[in-house]
């Protein structure tokens, strides 16, 4: 027979069987679920889902499977066999999922995302760690002290402080820690070094985490959200801070008279009242406040700046407390 000829055959005859696996009739059901095969074999396969027999086991540690195919599989991690290769960087993994989520790496593709914030991801698994921060869900809890962790690495970081395990050690003060990275990140309060620059506004900071904290006010990102409310917040501190409103709850007492706060901040200022502290200063006539917001209402008298206006009559004020006793005019006028 001539060379081509016998290939066409043998394509046509491939394409024969393929329309016979999609056209067979499936006579074989399944008893517990309806569904149906087209062979006995692959019922049998299916049915130890419902069963949960396990006839395959690998003889290096004895773990089960339902199908060949997967104990094969699971034998690669006892070789260290890795079949499937990576053909932009020759990076080689033990399944084809690795390989397919791997190469997401390199097309830039983020196929998963986030469905409370919209961010993306080139990992299911980092999507899945992502969605914990909204979630509020910490899955690794330590067995020592019971402290909760989003994250495996985070207790395992953790755990080193219950080992005593304190390898590197500053030469500036002598603090101890349990990780290199640590050590370094320890050594810039001394250095005052700030690797970390905004490309936004130029505002350098010590560690990377603050810096993308940072970058949520340019963003205007804020993935941490009140499951009471709605309300969302730029960083996890603010979500915990707010949610006590809700709870009602009043963690910071002054030692001086009793008086609670569900926010430290709040606590902080109202020290000043028992200190006599005033830490804000006019630059404009060196009058000091003890509060904040009280140097700011005070600097618009310098600046004539009258944010609160009358919607009655348009007249304007510095504070809002000049302005609802104002309204009271056109509110006795009505009576």
């Amino acid at each position: 027979r001539r060379k081509g000829v016998n290939k066409t055959f043998t394509t046509l005859q491939s394409s024969e069987i393929n329309q016979h696996v999609h056209t067979a009739k499936k006579t074989y059901s399944c008893d517990q679920c309806g569904k149906a095969f087209s062979q006995l074999c692959n019922l049998k396969r299916h049915q130890r889902i419902h069963s949960g027999e396990k006839p395959y086991n690998c003889d290096q540690c004895g773990k089960a499977f339902s199908q060949l195919c997967n104990l094969k599989r699971h034998q690669r991690i006892h070789s260290g066999q890795k079949p499937y290769g990576c053909d932009h960087c020759g990076k080689a993994f033990t399944l084809l999922g690795s390989l397919k989520s791997h190469q997401h790496v390199h097309s830039g593709e983020k196929p998963y995302s986030c469905d409370q914030c919209g961010k993306a991801f080139t990992l299911l698994g980092s999507l899945k760690c992502h969605q914990r921060i909204h979630s509020g869900q910490k899955l690794y809890s330590c067995d020592q002290c019971g402290k909760t962790f989003t994250l495996l690495g985070s207790l395992k970081r953790h755990q080193h402080i219950h080992s005593g395990q304190n390898l590197f050690w500053c030469d500036q003060c002598g603090k101890a820690f349990s990780q290199l990275g640590h050590l370094k990140t320890h050594q810039r309060i001394h250095s005052g070094q700030k690797p970390y620059w905004c490309d936004q506004c130029g505002k350098a900071f010590t560690l990377l985490g603050s810096l993308k904290r940072h970058k949520r006010i340019h963003s205007g990102e804020k993935p941490y959200w009140c499951d009471q409310c709605g309300k969302a917040f730029s960083h996890s501190g603010s979500l915990k801070t707010h949610q006590h409103i809700h709870s009602g709850q009043k963690p910071f007492w002054c030692n001086q008279c009793g008086k609670a706060f569900s926010h430290l901040g709040h606590l902080n200022r109202h020290q000043h009242i028992h200190s006599g502290q005033k830490p804000y200063w006019c630059d404009q006539c060196g009058k000091a406040f003890t509060v904040l917001g009280s140097l700011k209402t005070h600097q618009r008298i310098h600046s004539g700046e009258k944010p609160y206006w009358c919607e009655q009559c348009g007249k304007t004020f510095i504070k809002s407390s000049a302005l609802t006793a104002h309204q009271r005019i056109h509110t006795k006028k009505k009576c």
